[in-house]
């Protein structure tokens, strides 16, 4: 059934593409980005989460989206959506999207997922330097609104992160996995909230505080830079760990062995001597 739908999917997928870069570029101001390009994350056959999750994620990432672009709309930005209804969206296109949409910035609304359910708080990830102050300006007001952990800004290779040529930001609102947090997110006023935090991020971008600045606290006029967590890596350094952590077993395993048929050797060795 899938392979019937594929020409109907990618005709619906070019025509959505089309339709917001022509949007897009009706834009007439070329000296700073007044287009938010909103990602709701997952959609359709992709629900999102881990399995057996019973939150989909897809419905609270697209229902906030959805909040965030009538937040904005009413701040005078102009949006893009990269979906605007529970379909399948490739993250190819997602870029594309982005990238034929000129001064804009993207972002992409995620919600997190362990097997752990005490897992929870929020995260704001960035790729490239030029996306860190927007990170840090929303990873600020909506850590700072929720009742969740603060789990930092963090540096990873997302793909939309990566493959965006405008600063782009993928923000992690809390875990459906979590019990607390999961019930946070299904009431409605809280995704709103969520959604009007994220649009005081996006306002307030410029006005985060320089790297060379002495002071790291927000005043009334500026944000701090957030620190973050350079992830880029990880995988590499925690199989290079993994391995390190195999071989140091093995050794172990392989003295105790030898320790032990010392031993016997020496007790077989007493004991023939002594008969």
């Amino acid at each position: 059934m899938r392979r019937n739908l594929f020409p109907v999917l990618v005709a619906g997928l070019l025509a959505t593409f089309l339709a917001c870069s022509s949007y897009a570029a009706t834009s007439s101001d070329d000296s700073s980005p007044t287009t938010v390009v909103i990602d709701a994350g997952h959609g359709g056959y992709d629900r999102g989460g881990i399995p057996g999750q019973r939150v989909s994620e897809k419905d609270m990432t697209l229902d906030v989206a959805r909040r965030l672009r009538s937040v904005l709309a009413a701040s005078g930005y102009r949006v893009v959506m990269t979906r605007d209804s529970d379909v399948f969206v490739p993250l190819g296109v997602r870029t594309a999207i982005a990238n034929s949409t000129r001064n804009a910035i993207f972002v992409s609304v995620h919600f997190n997922s362990a097997p752990r359910s005490s897992a929870g708080g929020i995260e704001t990830y960035f790729y490239n330097r030029q996306s860190l102050s927007l990170a840090s300006a929303i990873h600020h007001y909506v850590a700072g609104g929720a009742p969740s952990e603060n789990r930092g800004v963090r540096r990873r290779g997302y793909f939309v992160l990566r493959r965006t040529n405008m600063p782009s930001v993928l923000v992690e609102c809390g875990f459906l996995t979590s019990p607390t947090e999961s019930s946070y997110i299904q009431n409605a006023s809280y995704r709103q909230k969520l959604a009007e935090e994220i649009a005081a991020g996006v306002r307030s971008r410029g006005s985060v505080a320089s790297s060379r600045s002495t002071t790291r606290v927000a005043t009334a006029e500026s944000i701090p830079l957030q620190p973050y967590i350079d992830q880029t890596r990880i995988s590499e350094s925690k199989k290079s760990r993994s391995r390190s952590k195999r071989s140091a077993k093995k050794s172990t395993r392989k003295k105790k062995s030898s320790s032990k048929r010392s031993s016997s050797e020496v007790r077989a060795a007493s004991s023939n001597w002594e008969a």
